[in-house]
Formats: structure tokens, C-alpha cells, sequence
């Protein structure tokens, strides 16, 4: 390390205390996709005494603070944490009212680029390298609560469900030539450099409208939105011999709505579901496939049917793991469990990191200090040093090494990156998920 890496270490040391506080802060505090107010606030606060230029408001509740004023042609590298939790109510920090947990660790991620901002401006290190950081608070990275998604955007105020998404569409990626990603992972190693493929997926909304009777005395006058509902379903399950395993296919769904009383037919049923695979072509065949089964659940009992299918996220395209991330990772933890990710490694999970990657080259990292499967009841911060420390030693120094030297390193992963959308290219892409189909068979 270079005196300049040493500062920015002692720095974050320093700071140690105020770095976990916020953390758990954050944790104890959790907040849905587009509603994370207090967070994004609480982010703000901070980020405004370590930034020259900041803004707020951005897909709603996401923060993008400057490390130095703005100039053109200068490289911009992007380190992100992202604001929202997870619902996961049969945890032991879940909000008692909402169910939202940060079973996902993206406390942790804030809680990096926080430490990042508080080293990184120091007056000696932020006029050691050439170009600038940009410490950005993302909303909405997981995907759920579709309906409420879908008022955003009858509402206008977002018109895609990622935050990432949404702030690629917005511009607010725009001058950002590099972004730095982050993820807590609980398999036992302490830093992971790189990452790995993933499904990407498109949302659906399903609506069935039936007919209300007494479900004792007169169930032949009505029409049974949870019959077709069920049907759907289970012809949704007799697809699964059409899809490719080499495609990794996906159909997952929740009921969030059906019915009132049980001794009345049921005459509405609302079904949020997502449709995953590992690459747009399968993406686009079980989409399909599912709106074929939803639709057969309504013929068959004579009811009517609204499918909303809205884009998602697309699958990530990892980049070759950097060599200079694995160096900072032994440095800071010489005597920890540091390891690249497996070559040819994949999640069916979905992220919006994947939209990105598609535009600009992505580095990710991942820290340990966790235990218990993501989302889940049981995931807990069991070493806050590795969580949260580390992850914000892992912020700052990469961001310093890509930008020292005039920016050298930095300059050579841009030049060499081929994106597969320009903006405006992806935005289109995006927009031809867009669909809605209504249909009443109980007029045919």
C-alpha cells in the first residue's frame, strides 16, 4: 500500500464507531422498495458533509452525492449502496407492521459507501487521484410488491419497478462510467471478488374477475375467481417439461388477493408472479407460455382475466474478476478467507446490478461477517468488522486504485468494455415488455 491507501485504512479505523452505528441504524429501521424515506434521509445527511455536489429525489428516495464538483471528461466511478429491504416477517428484525428486514445486507452496502465518503474526502486523498467518486443510494432493488409498483406508475412518478432501472431511464446514470457493487454472502468466505451469472425476469400482474353468490344455497349462479385462479396455476406447473434446463427457468407466485367470506363465491383474485430465466430468448418463451396457462384457468370456468406483464431486470454479465480488487482484499484481510468467484458460477436469484452490466462494466464484491440464507428467517450480521469495515475499505481502495495514476486502470477497463445496450437502446428493449391483456370469456 502507498501512503495515500495507509490514510484512507487509518481513516476508516477512525471512524470505525460512526460507520456501525449507522449500520445498525439502517438495520433496525428497514424500509420497502420506493419508501425508503428515513433511509435515504439518514444517507443524505451524511453524504452531504463529505461531498461537494449532492442531489436527492432521484427515482423517489435515491441520494447521489459527488466526492468533488462535477467536470466533463473526467472518469466517474460510481460506488453503490442500495436503500430497501427485504420482506422477511419471521425474522427476529423484521418491522413488526410492514414484515421488511435487511435479510438481503443491503445496510451493509450503505454502510460502505458511507465509510468510502468519510475516507475518500479528506483533502490530502481526494486531491491525490485524478477524476471522481460518486457514492450513490439506489432504491427499489428488490422486486416485490408489484401492485404497489404498478400505482407508482399509473401515478407517473417511476415507470419501472428496479430502482436501477428506473434511474438508467431517468439519466442518472449518465455520467457514471464505472460502478462498484456490493453484497453480503454468508458462505463462509470473508471477501469474494467478482461475480457470477444470474437469471433475469419479467413481472406479471393477474387478475381474475368472477361472479359473487352464496356459495351454499346458489354456487351455480356465481363464478369462481379461485377456481380459475387454481387452474392457472397448476397449468402453469404442467409447462415445466417445455422449458430448457440449460435456460434455468423460473415461475414464482403469491395470491395477494382471494376472496372475502368463505361462504361466498369468490369473485376476485390477484396474483403477482415473476417469470426468470438466464437469457432474454427464455425470458420471452415462458412469458408466454404463462400468460397461455393463466388465460386457461379463465376459459375454463367462464371468467374474465387481466394479465399486466411489466420488464424486470435483465441477467447480469459478469465481468472477468480484477486482479487489483483481489490484491486490496488480502491486504486489508491478510489472514482472512479471500477467494475469487467460481468461473462458470450462477444464481437463479435477479438483480438490477444486470441492467446495469449491460451498459457499463460492473465491478462486485462480496463480504462475509453474515450467517443464515439470504431473505431468510434466520440471516443475521454476526461480524460487523467483516460486514461492514471491511466492505468500506473495499469501497474506498478500489475506487482510489481505478482512479490513481491519472485514472490509468480506470480508463483501461472503459475502453475495453463492449456494452451490449446504449441507453436509449435499453430504454427500448425495456418498453417492449409492456403489456396488458384483457379478456371476458364468459361473453364467448
Amino acid at each position: 500500500m502507498d501512503k495515500i491507501e495507509e490514510k484512507i485504512i487509518k481513516l476508516i479505523d477512525d471512524n470505525r464507531d460512526k460507520i456501525i452505528e449507522f449500520a445498525r441504524e439502517v438495520y433496525s429501521h428497514p424500509e420497502l422498495g420506493y419508501k425508503e424515506k428515513r433511509t435515504s434521509q439518514k444517507v443524505y445527511e451524511i453524504l452531504k458533509e463529505n461531498s461537494e455536489e449532492i442531489e436527492d429525489g432521484l427515482a423517489i428516495t435515491g441520494v447521489k452525492a459527488y466526492l468533488k464538483k462535477k467536470e466533463k471528461d473526467e472518469l466517474n466511478i460510481a460506488l453503490i449502496g442500495e436503500l430497501d429491504a427485504v420482506v422477511s416477517p419471521n425474522n427476529k428484525c423484521a418491522d413488526k407492521e410492514t414484515g421488511a428486514c435487511h435479510a438481503c445486507g443491503h445496510h451493509a452496502q450503505l454502510a460502505g459507501i458511507i465509510g468510502a465518503a468519510i475516507a475518500l474526502s479528506d483533502t490530502e486523498i481526494k486531491s491525490s487521484f485524478a477524476g471522481n467518486v460518486t457514492f450513490f443510494a439506489v432504491p427499489s432493488e428488490e422486486y416485490g410488491e408489484v401492485e404497489f409498483k404498478l400505482s407508482l406508475k399509473e401515478k407517473n412518478l417511476i415507470k419501472y419497478g428496479g430502482g436501477k432501472s428506473e434511474l438508467i431511464r431517468v439519466g442518472a446514470f449518465d455520467d457514471i462510467d464505472i460502478s462498484v457493487v456490493h453484497h453480503s454472502d454468508p458462505d463462509g468466505a470473508d471477501i469474494t471478488i467478482g461475480d457470477s451469472t444470474n437469471n433475469g425476469f419479467v413481472s406479471k400482474v393477474t387478475k381474475y374477475k368472477g361472479k359473487a353468490s352464496h356459495a351454499a344455497a346458489t354456487p351455480y349462479l356465481g363464478i369462481n375467481a379461485v377456481n380459475a385462479s387454481s387452474l392457472g396455476l397448476n397449468a402453469i406447473a404442467y409447462q415445466r417439461e417445455t422449458f430448457k434446463d440449460e435456460d434455468c427457468v423460473r415461475v414464482h407466485s403469491i395470491i395477494t388477493k382471494g376472496g372475502g367470506l368463505v361462504n361466498v363465491i369468490p369473485d376476485e383474485v390477484i396474483i403477482e408472479s415473476l417469470v426468470r430465466a438466464n437469457n432474454v430468448e427464455a425470458i420471452e418463451d415462458a412469458s408466454k407460455k404463462v400468460d397461455r396457462a393463466f388465460k386457461s384457468g379463465a376459459l375454463a370456468v367462464g371468467a374474465e382475466i387481466e394479465i399486466i406483464t411489466a420488464p424486470g431486470y435483465l441477467p447480469v454479465i459478469p465481468l472477468v474478476p480484477l486482479k487489483s480488487m483481489l490484491d486490496i482484499a488480502n491486504e486489508i484481510l491478510p489472514n482472512g478467507k479471500v477467494k475469487e468467484i467460481e468461473k462458470g458460477a450462477h444464481t437463479a436469484g435477479s438483480s438490477d446490478v444486470g441492467d446495469l452490466t449491460h451498459i457499463m462494466p460492473v465491478l462486485k464484491f462480496s463480504t462475509g461477517g453474515v450467517k443464515g440464507a439470504l431473505h431468510s428467517a434466520d440471516f443475521e450480521v454476526i461480524d460487523e468488522e467483516i460486514a461492514y469495515i471491511a466492505t468500506a475499505k473495499m469501497m474506498a481502495l478500489t475506487a482510489y486504485r481505478l482512479l490513481k495514476d491519472n485514472s490509468k486502470e480506470g480508463i483501461e477497463i472503459k475502453k475495453n468494455f463492449i456494452p451490449k445496450f446504449t441507453i436509449e437502446e435499453y430504454k427500448q428493449y425495456m418498453d417492449k415488455f409492456e403489456n396488458v391483456f384483457k379478456k371476458n370469456y364468459n361473453q364467448i
